[in-house]
Order: structure tokens, then C-alpha cells, then sequence
């Protein structure tokens, strides 16, 4: 790496965010503003708080706000509890969102109609807000009032469609990943409107849907099917890719096969790394075998080349194979757990496993942030909130309120 220019403080340093969602999209979507160096408030119901907190075991010991879950998409915020059904709450609400650059909310949108919260209504109050809006289905369309949740929007995307053996039941994926995947473009749309808006002065409103951030993530895949079926050759269904459960629909041999004692996936993309592969098998012959010198001529037998890799793949250990595969250059990984995974020198080396403290003192670990960039530095890892725990420091900081009267909020059950 060359020299570079260092900032003092990181890239979305003096941002404010009101993160008023919940559960994981929304505030996974927060989590990576503060992971670069946002101020981000975590809205959340006096006495109840996010969903997720409750979501366990396991917890955090002798903390049951606190779960894993939730230590999982709510690093570095403050956390303020605010009653905005209540008259008092929303003149708060208001107070904060004009010392806010970004609201990222998850309401019902009959919730936000009724409260005077809906994105038009937002903007007509705040010109300079950014009101990034999420739900499952989008603001627009006959779905635009459903429920939307991360396991209906991967069969309702096509994802589980295409997920599993080819045989038996559609998968989901193991993780929420419509959730994640929404947070991630949630939050590079929002990036983009805060720089938009030094341009232009005036504030945006995003609209972001689990369904149609699953399906925009399946790439090539659904592609696959929208270049098929155009061509109009063929019935719809028949268009549709087949499961390939731990295979590539584009790519041959590129899937998990079974090895003389375990599991490893073999990826090779091309026809060169085919060649060392077959050389590295002791089956240089199969390798100079014309009816599968291509990749697609690889694809097009599918099914009488993979039982013959699959033969190969079992003559020898999964050590063997990694020292064999690593010698030719031929890409290729063990199966990990998390056992394995977070003590992997590269995991560590990365930083993707951090210590902070809980608030007795005693040490948690998170999963790093992934974001590694040079001349500036990243928000340092802190613990996620406690309930309410920054309540009277932002009323106090942020809106100039005094001991008393954030005693008489409390009192009457607003924070």
C-alpha cells in the first residue's frame, strides 16, 4: 500500500441517524452507519424495546435485553426509549429528526398514516431528511400493506426455489438472508442520498423491500431464466433452473463432493484450472478428454462427468486433497463451523472477531465489522445498548432538556 492521507475521524463522522426500526433488516442497515462512525439513536418502546432483545438464549450472562441476536445488528448505537404514539413523543420525535440527517423506519404504513409519518408527510416537515423506509413488500403494488418476513420473502423471491438437493424439498438459506441483504443496499442507497444531498440540499425518501432486494441478489440465476424464456422456445416452467443443491448451474465441476473421510468443495472456474485439477487427481487423461475440454462441454454432460469427478474426489483424505489442490493452484475449502472459523488465523488477522465489554465489565465477543479502508479510520467495535441506556444523555445533548424534565417524561411512562 502506498501513503495515504489519514482523516482524523471516519467517513460518516457528524452523521446523526434515528434508527426507528426493528427487529433485523432496519437495524442491521444502522449497524453499518455506525460501524462508519454514524451516530446512530436506536428509537425503541419504554419498557419493551426491540423484539430481538428477548430473542434468545443465549444472552449475554446476567443481561436478558441483551441477546445474541440482538448484540448481532446493534453495535455502536445509543439506545433511547420514546413513546411516539403519545402526543409529548412525537413533539420529541420531531425535535430529534431536526437534528437528524436519516430516519430508517419499518412502520405499518396504516401506523405512519396515522401518526403523521409518512415519508411525503416527513419531507414536508424535515426538507433536508433522508427517510429511508423499509418493509417486505414496498411502499407501492397490491402487496403494499402484507407483512413481509424474511422466510416468506425467500419463497416468495424464487430463492428456495432454487435452494436444496435437487430431490425433496425446497431450502431456505441459514440465515435471514432477505433480511441482510436489504439492510446492505438500505444502506448504500442512504450513503448515496447523503451525498446527493450536499448537492442539492434537499432530503430523500428510499423505499426499500425484502422482496425485491432477495430477488435482485439472485443475479445470474434468475437471469438465467429471464434470457431462457425470452428466447420463446420453450414453456415458462420449463425455463425455470433446476436445483442444484451443493452444484453451479453455469459451471462444472464447481459444488461440495465427498472426499476418503469428510467433505470439500472443489471450484474450478476454468478450463485451465480443469487441466491442473485432472493433473493433480493423477487423472491427466480425463483432463485431455476433448468432450470436456470446455466448460461447456462440461455443462452439456453434467451428468456423466460429475459421478466420474465424484469417484476421484473419494480416493483420497481431505488433507490429501487440500495439499494436492493447494500445490496446483486449484481453488477449493474445507467445510467449516463457526468452531473452526473464528479461530482461523485470517479470521483473526481480519478482525473479525472482536472483544468489547458488557456493563459490568466482563468481555463479549461480536463479529467484526467487515469494512477495511485507509485514510480514515473506522468507528472502534463499542458494546450494543442496554434499554434505553443513552435516554437522558441524547434528551440532555441533543434537545437541552433538564434532570426535571426528563424525570417528568419518565413519570409519565414517554421515555
Amino acid at each position: 500500500m502506498g501513503p495515504f492521507a489519514t482523516d482524523a475521524v471516519p467517513l460518516l463522522h457528524g452523521v446523526r441517524v434515528l434508527d426507528a426500526s426493528r427487529v433485523l433488516a432496519g437495524p442491521f442497515c444502522g449497524q453499518l452507519l455506525a460501524d462508519l462512525g454514524a451516530e446512530v439513536i436506536k428509537l425503541e418502546r419504554p419498557g419493551r424495546g426491540d423484539d430481538t432483545r428477548g430473542w434468545g438464549p443465549p444472552y449475554v450472562p446476567g443481561f436478558q435485553d441483551l441477546s445474541a441476536y440482538f448484540l448481532s445488528c446493534n453495535r455502536g448505537k445509543k439506545s433511547l426509549t420514546l413513546d411516539i404514539a403519545s402526543p409529548q413523543g412525537q413533539d420529541l420525535l420531531h425535535r430529534l429528526l431536526a437534528r437528524s440527517d436519516v430516519l430508517i423506519e419499518n412502520f405499518r404504513s396504516d401506523s405512519a398514516e396515522k401518526l403523521g409519518l409518512t415519508p411525503s408527510q416527513l419531507l414536508a416537515r424535515h426538507p433536508r431528511l433522508i427517510v429511508c423506509s423499509i418493509s417486505g413488500f414496498g411502499r407501492t403494488g397490491p402487496m403494499k400493506d402484507v407483512p413481509g418476513y424474511d422466510f416468506a420473502i425467500q419463497a416468495l423471491s424464487g430463492l428456495m426455489s432454487i435452494t436444496g438437493p435437487p430431490e425433496g424439498p425446497p431450502y431456505k438459506v441459514g440465515v435471514a438472508v432477505a433480511d441482510i441483504l436489504t439492510g446492505l443496499y438500505a444502506s448504500y442507497g442512504i450513503v448515496a442520498a447523503l451525498h446527493a444531498r450536499g448537492r442539492t440540499g434537499h432530503g430523500y425518501a428510499l423505499d426499500f423491500a425484502l422482496l425485491d432486494c432477495a430477488l435482485a441478489a439472485q443475479v445470474n440465476v434468475a437471469q438465467a431464466f429471464l434470457t431462457e424464456s425470452a428466447r420463446g422456445q420453450k414453456p415458462l416452467q420449463a425455463c425455470v433452473p433446476p436445483r442444484q443443491g451443493n452444484a453451479h448451474l453455469q459451471i462444472v465441476p464447481y459444488q461440495l463432493f465427498a472426499t476418503a473421510d469428510g467433505w470439500l468443495v472443489l471450484n474450478v472456474g476454468n478450463d485451465s484450472q480443469w487441466r491442473a485439477f485432472c493433473t493433480a487427481a493423477d487423472a491427466a487423461d480425463l483432463g485431455r478428454d476433448p468432450r470436456y475440454a470446455t466448460n461447456r462441454h462440461r455443462v452439456e454432460r453434467r451428468a456423466e462427468l460429475v459421478p466420474q469427478v465424484e469417484a476421484i474426489m473419494k480416493r483420497f483424505s481431505t488433507a490429501e486433497w487440500t495439499r494436492r489442490l493447494s500445490a496446483a493452484n486449484v481453488p477449493h475449502a474445507e467445510v467449516r463451523t463457526y468452531a473452526d472459523v473464528f479461530r482461523d488465523p485470517q479470521t483473526l488477522a481480519r478482525g473479525m472477531k472482536v472483544t468489547v465489554h458488557d456493563p459490568a465489565g466482563q468481555p463479549v465477543e461480536l463479529i467484526g465489522n467487515p469494512i477495511h479502508l485507509h485514510g480514515a479510520p473506522v468507528a472502534a467495535p463499542q458494546m450494543p445498548p442496554r434499554l434505553g441506556e443513552q435516554t437522558d444523555a441524547i434528551l440532555t445533548s441533543v434537545l437541552g432538556l433538564d434532570a426535571d424534565a426528563i424525570d417528568q417524561l419518565r413519570q409519565q411512562g414517554i421515555v
